[in-house]
């Protein structure tokens, strides 16, 4: 880690680790029989003591202890003899981070300790603690945040902290922990505008000079760039989170009317909608940063139709930790009607201390939307799209139909959100960096053709808001081209430095409506339903970015291309058509945000990777499939009764249950060859009309 080369181990006595190893399991059984009848004799803690003291990371040996220090106290009511059994205790874990002083176990039974109060704190025995440690390894981060923990308990300002930090980059500028420390301590002054802290321009220009000093010192260490990587996060994003594109957009009008004559006269804000069908009308919000606290008082409706259910926004995300870009609400249409009658929708998202990014900024950027929905009788008969299969051809030109043309990204802007004050500041700032950087020795560092891409990056995403799209470009075609000298020049991180191409090539594609409308098209299918329609085939992607530009696309080809999962996607709430067709995709799991989109009706997988891998590690980066709800357990116990191996195909049955598709193609994968695998996808999508090209019925 961190540049430092692993030791070479030692020659290993075989006798005395057989030895060692059968008293390490004497030890075990007999510490947990005590656990487990709870015996709390001087004996028995003794024999936890030596099983610590061979293996620190016995953690049921910690939390027999405390259990132990709990029985004893209750016992005592000297207060001397209680400070002495902590004493007792505290040398414990001495002695346990002494034979490993990266103990997880060691150092929270010492926290544990200390937030009991059962005796006054020695401070002074603890930071000597640590100092011993810290000359030991500098860069131990146990140690480091066992010293953020004992300057929380004592009150210690964070100003004096950092300065212990300084005086540790300056004993030796390769101390990681003493750098993150910094950044820690940093946002917290910054934040509370402690004295001397008001000014994140000043304070960022000063810690820039004083990272530079050190990579300029010795190029080749890590330390130092990680820590201008978080300075360079620091200065290229805007301090509050911001709304920078929503569906439907400002002025839209959606409709499911398949009219002829609507067709032909169809604009740029008249779109149609195919959730409308079933009376639900999506809503997304999308943020430059992860936010939480989307509700109805954080975000408000108003229109004239009447919604059957209560309004609830729901984070689209694959994780389940709160915080989403991404945000959606569906509006569920009760009005009944005899004829076609418009609808009006205001969105209006105030400043709220509710909606909350991870760093605890608070969203201060008013906006208002508005949009109209047109709902047409009752009775009026709906035409089948799917009544023939959707053929895909990549290399077809596009052409656009009649009146109809594409969506134009720039009406999902929230432009008046993205222009801040302080831009001229960030951009001069990084061209400063660029300029600096590039005047180190061309020595194939990847460390410093890194950071001149992100530099670039950020200098691009500062463009966006409102300057050169000209100069742009150029940002991201220089950017473009260091990745690809790191996919060389790395191999090891080969993946990561694709994946980072491929959000700068998104960027570069979709950055304006010149170059993006040579990958755009109205499709108009033969029942006269125009379909937005993006193309972005054979651009080696890996990796899926700025959604945000492309919430408006229904039919969308990304075939062709490197994938490894579609995450990004979700977003995409007016998506009807997806070919994802030629891919690297390897599991079910990896298709798992295209659960959220409501409107999916063709789905095609064909020749991926999908069950090619007898051992397929990728399967469980969702969670467990027996962690989920009720209608998973349906889903299973209904293909248990069709005698499918559930255990085989989890995965699968906990995507397939969720998409209502008519169209799935996924020849040319390993698993559509297996056992009753056909099965299982009739059993799962009844709504299915074409299987691998052939009708279901």
């Amino acid at each position: 880690m961190h540049g430092r080369p692993r030791r070479p181990t030692k020659p290993v006595d075989e006798e005395a680790a057989s030895a060692k190893a059968a008293k390490l399991r004497d030890l075990q059984v007999q510490v947990l029989q005590n656990h487990q009848s709870r015996t709390y004799t001087k004996e028995a803690i003794g024999l936890s003591f030596k099983l610590l003291e061979i293996n620190p990371e016995a953690y049921t040996a910690w939390n027999y202890r405390k259990l132990a220090l709990k029985h004893k106290i209750k016992e005592l009511s000297d207060p001397e003899a209680i400070r002495s059994a902590v004493d007792d205790e505290l040398r414990v874990v001495e002695v346990a981070l002494r034979q490993n002083p990266k103990s997880y176990g060691a150092w929270y039974h010492r926290k544990w300790l200390l937030n009991q109060k059962l005796a006054p704190v020695d401070f002074k025995r603890e930071l000597g603690l640590l100092d011993k440690l810290l000359k030991v390894d500098a860069r131990n981060f146990h140690g480091w945040n066992y010293r953020r923990f004992l300057a929380r308990f004592m009150g210690v300002p964070d100003e004096e902290e950092l300065k212990y930090t300084m005086d540790k980059i300056c004993d030796n500028f390769s101390n990681y922990s003493a750098w993150h420390n910094r950044s820690i301590l940093l946002s917290n002054l910054l934040i509370q505008q402690s004295k001397g802290f008001e000014s994140k321009q000043k304070i960022f220009s000063e810690e820039f000079e004083l990272v530079t000093q050190a990579l300029f010192t010795d190029p080749s260490d890590q330390s130092g760039w990680f820590y201008h990587l978080w300075l360079l996060a620091q200065t290229s994003t805007p301090e509050n989170p911001q709304l920078i594109a929503s569906w439907p957009c400002n002025g839209a009008k959606l409709s499911f009317s398949l009219a002829k004559e609507k067709v032909e006269q169809s604009t740029v804000s008249s779109i149609w909608c195919h959730s409308l069908k079933e009376r639900t009308v999506p809503i997304v919000l999308y943020f430059n940063e992860p936010v939480k606290g989307l509700n109805q008082s954080s975000v408000k409706l108003k229109s004239d139709l009447e919604f059957g259910k209560d309004i609830h926004w729901r984070a689209l995300s694959v994780t389940d930790s709160g915080y989403s870009n991404c945000w959606a609400t569906y509006l569920q249409i009760a009005n009944e009607c005899s004829s076609s009658q418009q609808y009006s929708v205001d969105v209006g998202i105030p400043c709220s201390d509710d909606i909350v990014s991870r760093s605890g900024s608070t969203y201060n950027c008013p906006v208002h939307l508005t949009f109209t929905i047109e709902l047409i009788s009752n009775g009026t008969q709906n035409i089948d799209l799917f009544d023939k299969p959707v053929a895909w051809n990549c290399s077809e030109s596009f052409q656009t139909h009649g009146n109809c043309e594409p969506m134009p990204f720039d009406l999902l802007k929230i432009t008046s959100a993205l222009v801040e004050e302080d831009s001229n500041w960030h951009f001069e700032r990084l061209s400063e960096e660029i300029d600096l950087f590039r005047q180190l020795p061309d020595d194939d560092s990847k460390f410093v053709k890194l950071t001149l891409a992100r530099l670039l990056i950020a200098c691009a995403a500062i463009k966006s808001r409102g300057r050169s799209l000209i100069e742009r470009k150029r940002y991201c075609e220089e950017a473009l081209g260091y990745f690809s000298d790191l996919i060389h020049l790395d191999p090891s991180h080969k993946q990561y430095y694709e994946d980072e191409r491929s959000l700068v090539l998104m960027d570069k594609l979709t950055c304006d409506m010149e170059t993006f409308m040579k990958h755009c098209s109205v499709q108009v299918q033969p029942n006269s339903v125009p379909l937005n329609h993006v193309q972005l085939c054979r651009l080696s992607l890996t990796r899926i970015g700025f959604a945000e530009r492309l919430i408006w696309v229904q039919v969308l080809d990304l075939s062709h291309n490197s994938l490894r999962s579609v995450e990004g996607l979700e977003a995409l709430q007016q998506l009807v058509s997806l070919n994802i067709s030629n891919n690297q995709i390897s599991s079910f799991t990896a298709l798992e945000p295209l659960m959220k989109i409501i409107s999916l009706k063709v789905l095609d997988l064909s020749f991926n990777k999908i069950g090619a891998h007898s051992i397929d590690t990728t399967r469980y980066i969702c969670s467990s499939p027996f962690s989920h709800k009720d209608e998973a357990c349906e889903a299973f116990e209904e293909c248990r009764k069709k005698n499918i191996n559930v255990e085989e195909y989890w995965d699968a049955i906990l995507l397939f249950k969720s998409l209502k598709l008519a169209q799935l193609d996924i020849k040319g994968n390993a698993v559509p060859n297996k056992e009753n695998f056909r099965t299982l996808v009739m059993i799962l999508i009844p709504s299915l009309k074409w299987f691998n090209g052939e009708c279901v019925n």
